[in-house]
């Protein structure tokens, strides 16, 4: 084999490695908590949402929890999203109705009548599991924790589904290894604040990724901490354009929001960009060049790095043993984007 291809391997497997270490490791360690139950409020924005609502509500209202109200609040939609919502009778849930402004000011609206000391956030288009605010609420387990973030999972079963929801384990993986008690973004399907903490800053931020530019505002004043154990199962796109328009959002989005910083921010993006092209050439170049047995090896690290988190976390494991191959998609999906990304950014400041 070639110096440079076995380089390169190396690289991939010591990037691999030092996360799916870092993620065991961190199975061990103290997973620190608390036993309170202050009052939530569950905030639910919605537009256009029709019947997907009513699973986002009546998972809401089955949270094992004491004390809790959930606010939905429909973003002046022209479908029956409102009349669906408001058809679900339970003294825990208020139903709003307002004009369309976008996810943000819904969530403002809804923090305007919340009464919980804790807010948490889901979306019309997801369910949280039983325990989900229970398990978002134990991580508040010190003053400077202001922010929990849960772990997000993707309903369906298309080959998009899938690799969607082999992207977010993926993601739950990395945040067990390096974000456990410094959460990058606390997920819009299911996240908490402190109330206090989000009139400090002005409510959520209106940003086209008001999720991450809202952790990033509360991180001024406080913590954000990762709650594995909290999880939500959302719907992601089906169809490669869809997927592509909601990505292509979602990075400009962090690219306006990005600064300085080696492992959480720009540096920390162009490092992944380079290992993203080593994933997708060295497989590529092993088959070429017929290393079979160097191509098994680096198939075989890449299912086992996914296999442990399915087992831990929940998951398929055909999707785990089939891990490489959705490892490339995405390789070179995200290549395409970044660059595409990167682009616009540099027109914009010519």
């Amino acid at each position: 084999m070639h110096p440079l291809l076995l380089t390169a391997l190396a690289i991939i497997f010591i990037w691999d490695g030092y996360f799916f270490i870092n993620y065991i490791i961190s199975l061990f360690r103290n997973y620190v908590t608390t036993e309170w139950t202050p009052k939530v409020s569950v905030i639910i924005p919605a537009y256009n949402e029709g019947e997907r609502c009513r699973s986002a509500i009546e998972a809401a209202l089955a949270q094992d929890y004491p004390d809790f109200e959930v606010i939905f609040v429909d973003d002046g939609s022209t479908d029956n999203t409102y009349d669906i919502a408001s058809s679900i009778l339970n003294p825990r849930l208020k139903v709003f109705r307002i004009e369309h402004g976008g996810k943000a000011k819904a969530l403002n609206f809804g923090l305007s009548k919340a009464s919980g000391e804790i807010i948490v956030t889901t979306d019309a288009d997801s369910v949280l599991e039983k325990d989900a605010v229970k398990e978002l609420v134990r991580r508040f387990y010190s003053e400077d924790v202001l922010g929990v973030g849960g772990q997000v999972r993707v309903l369906g079963s298309s080959f998009l589904e899938r690799a969607q929801d082999v992207e977010h384990l993926r993601i739950a993986t990395f945040r067990r290894a390096k974000e456990l008690e410094d959460l990058s973004v606390a997920p819009g399907p299911i996240s908490a604040f402190r109330k206090e903490a989000l009139e400090r800053i002005g409510g959520f931020v209106e940003d086209q990724v008001e999720d991450y530019a809202t952790t990033k505002a509360i991180k001024r004043f406080g913590r954000v901490v990762y709650a594995p154990k909290a999880r939500a199962w959302t719907e992601m796109p089906n169809d490669i354009r869809t997927l592509w328009r909601q990505r292509r959002r979602w990075f400009l989005g962090d690219l306006g929001n990005l600064g300085g910083g080696f492992t959480k921010e720009w540096a920390f993006l162009l490092l992944g960009d380079f290992i993203a092209v080593l994933d997708v050439v060295v497989p590529l170049l092993l088959l070429a060049f017929g290393h079979w047995v160097a191509f098994a090896l680096w198939w075989g690290f890449e299912a086992v790095t996914m296999l442990v988190p399915v087992l831990v976390e929940g998951g398929s494991i055909a999707a785990a043993l089939l891990f490489p191959a959705f490892l490339w998609f995405w390789a070179v999906f995200y290549l395409i984007l970044h660059f595409y990304g990167y682009s616009k950014l540099i027109l914009r400041r010519l």
